[in-house]
């Protein structure tokens, strides 16, 4: 774990989002992470008993347990991005076995992954750590690549395996998506059924979004495919930290029509500060009642600056934690381990505070 000091240094140039106080969208409006968030949220809803039994294993895990956050390892690029491109850097992760062990060495709240990943080995670990079945994927194999999200597992086989989750994406905005919403609503209502909470990756795809700018991340439109993804009832949504904003606007010039939108989103809910941008995220998550995790990203420079800003901003803005994987696995086992620890200590820091 680090320091407070050291996670200053760390941000560097942008030490000053430890200190921005003035958001557009005032925290007492939202539902905020705390050590109560099942019971506040989740006992009104119509969630049955055995899903809050596992959202609060969930809460109650690794080294963020009791606080109201989350830190989680998610391992299908596998399949989304290749084997090779995945574990090439560290081979030792072709073994499944050891990406459990990654995350219960890193003390995760759990771990998303395949049927294949988790099934294999679920006799020996289903029972410390939660697992998260992920149920879609793009298989990326296809030539000319398409970009589809397809079922590789059921629901009753996560259930089978002693799952607490399941996860799925939806590419929001594509020309599948129709399909991909019907399935996954359809899966997440049976895995509720089944006492499993629910994730999604609300993920925007279209080449359209592509303008001036790469819009695939931006605040307004990755608001409304939350929105969206709230609506079919996950219990926790995972999306990119925002990049940019004006999205809607984008499409919207030039006589073209795209959806609706509202000046007010730009600015009386938002700013071009990433926490406010990040807030727009969550207020369309019922304001909070539907937790926001954000991804960690691409393997890189700096992994351990860039994790640590993006859980500045993230526990800033009012969400709850960080789902991070390739900046951890494709390293050693112990700068793997170093690196979730980091992104650890940033909700762990009392000092850092929701702006």
């Amino acid at each position: 774990m680090i320091k407070i000091k050291e996670i200053q240094e760390l941000l560097g140039k942008e030490e000053n989002l430890l200190n921005f106080s003035t958001p557009k969208i005032s925290k007492e409006m939202l539902s905020l992470p705390g050590k109560d968030f099942v019971d506040n949220i989740f006992i009104p809803s119509d969630r049955n008993n055995r899903v809050l039994g596992n959202l609060t294993w969930l809460y109650n895990s690794g080294n963020l347990a009791g606080t109201g956050y989350v830190s989680i390892l998610p391992v299908d690029q596998g399949v989304e991005h290749s084997g090779g491109a995945s574990f090439a850097k560290n081979p030792m992760y072709f073994d499944d076995e050891n990406l459990v062990k990654l995350a219960m060495a890193a003390g995760c709240n759990g771990i998303a992954s395949t049927l294949g990943v988790l099934g294999l080995v679920s006799r020996k670990y289903a029972h410390k750590i939660p697992f998260i079945v992920k149920l879609n994927h793009n298989e990326l194999l296809t030539s000319p690549n398409t970009f589809d999200q397809i079922m590789f597992a059921s629901v009753d086989q996560a259930y089978n395996m002693g799952a607490a989750g399941v996860g799925a994406t939806i590419y929001f905005g594509s020309a599948e998506s129709d399909r991909q919403i019907i399935e996954v609503s359809k899966a997440f209502a049976h895995a509720h059924e089944k006492g499993m909470f629910t994730i999604l990756w609300c993920y925007l795809r279209n080449s359209d979004f592509k303008k001036d700018k790469d819009y695939h991340a931006s605040a307004d439109i990755t608001g409304q495919a939350n929105h969206l993804g709230v609506t079919i009832e996950a219990d926790i949504i995972k999306q990119k930290l925002p990049a940019n904003n004006g999205g809607y606007l984008a499409m919207n010039k030039d006589g073209n029509k795209f959806g609706k939108y509202d000046e007010l989103m730009y600015t009386k809910l938002s700013s071009d500060n990433p926490i406010d941008l990040t807030r727009y995220q969550l207020l369309n998550q019922y304001a909070g009642r539907i937790p926001l995790i954000n991804s960690g990203g691409a393997s890189g420079k700096n992994d351990i600056a860039a994790a640590v800003r993006t859980a500045v901003i993230n526990k800033r803005a009012g969400g709850t934690g960080l789902i991070l994987g390739r900046k951890a696995f494709q390293k050693s086992f112990e700068d793997g381990v170093s690196i979730i620890h980091a992104v650890q200590s940033v909700y762990l820091e009392k000092s850092i505070t929701i702006a």
